[in-house]
């Protein structure tokens, strides 16, 4: 069962185009991983499926239905990011017995014993708080909710390394206990990467891959040797990414579908291949230019 069904969406603000016509399913009981830099329209997805705002054009559905202003859809849904705010006259511990009326599986227990790890004292306010705790307090009522649909919208914001670590722990523990679909957006793929079932990685308002990240780590290969050789055995193939090395040696990344025989034609040629990391290739995907930086100087 998909739990979200998103067909050819568009959102416009005034003159920019921060989803075009993107189009993805996202299936009930799975965690997927939401990638894309600054300004790729990860945050307006998210919003649109969390119910905040409503698509220009296009379909998105939630459990079946638009989100948008609806309030099955809101019960069941829980949207964690970093511009959340607390009613400023209730403490932490007030704030949860509030979400305990609204939230049909919130799990009491839970919320207070992350609350005293975390060393979050129960009795402050919520705007006394500085902003990685914030982030840790926001991360602790997202898994304390139990919703069906659980969105975390870089939920490490402000957070050291060491409660980074926990907060990954404790979602992987929580969702083995609670299996439900959870959308977790993070610049950081190499800390979400073992998390994660799929990966849905979006550039300029689109789709740009949406696979297993099992078959992430398959999906592109490095290729290394002299400039001329590597180009004349390429071919036509669409390069990824470029980098010039020394002694006349380029290293070049593709997509890994070639035959066994042009391996081994590569291979006779003295050309190597290494793998490419999941964090590189998606940062080789959603550059501009195929050299990266190096281009600039180029």
């Amino acid at each position: 069962m998909n739990v979200i069904e998103c067909k050819d969406v568009t959102k416009n603000y005034k003159r920019k185009k921060a989803l075009n016509s993107i189009s993805f399913q996202i299936e009930e009981n799975k965690i997927t991983g939401l990638v894309g830099r600054n300004g790729a329209g990860k945050t307006t997805l998210l919003k649109i499926i969390a119910g905040y705002m409503k698509e220009d054009s296009g379909e998105l559905q939630v459990f079946g239905e638009s989100p948008f202003n609806n309030l099955m859809a809101s019960a069941n849904t829980i949207f964690i990011h970093d511009q959340m705010e607390f009613s400023p006259a209730l403490n932490l511990k007030e704030i949860f017995e509030a979400a305990e009326n609204f939230y049909e599986k919130w799990d009491r227990e839970r919320s207070f014993r992350l609350l005293h790890y975390f060393s979050l004292d129960p009795k402050q306010y919520y705007k006394r708080l500085s902003k990685g705790m914030k982030s840790t307090f926001n991360m602790i009522f997202g898994l304390s909710a139990n919703c069906t649909l659980t969105i975390f919208d870089e939920p490490t914001t402000g957070m050291d390394a060491a409660v980074r670590k926990d907060f990954y722990r404790a979602l992987l523990k929580d969702y083995l206990d609670n299996p439900r679909t959870i959308i977790l957006s993070s610049h950081h793929l190499n800390e979400i990467e073992d998390l994660i079932e799929d990966l849905l990685l979006i550039k300029d308002g689109k789709e740009l891959l949406y696979m297993p990240i099992a078959d992430l780590k398959e999906w592109a290969i490095a290729v290394i040797g002299k400039s001329n050789v590597v180009n004349e055995w390429i071919g036509n193939k669409e390069m990824i990414h470029s980098k010039d090395m020394v002694q006349d040696q380029v290293y070049v990344v593709v997509r890994n579908d070639f035959s066994k025989v042009e391996l081994e034609k590569a291979y006779k040629a003295g050309i190597k291949f290494s793998p490419v990391s999941s964090t590189d290739l998606c940062v080789y995907l959603t550059s501009k230019t195929k050299g990266g930086i190096d281009d600039v100087f180029s």
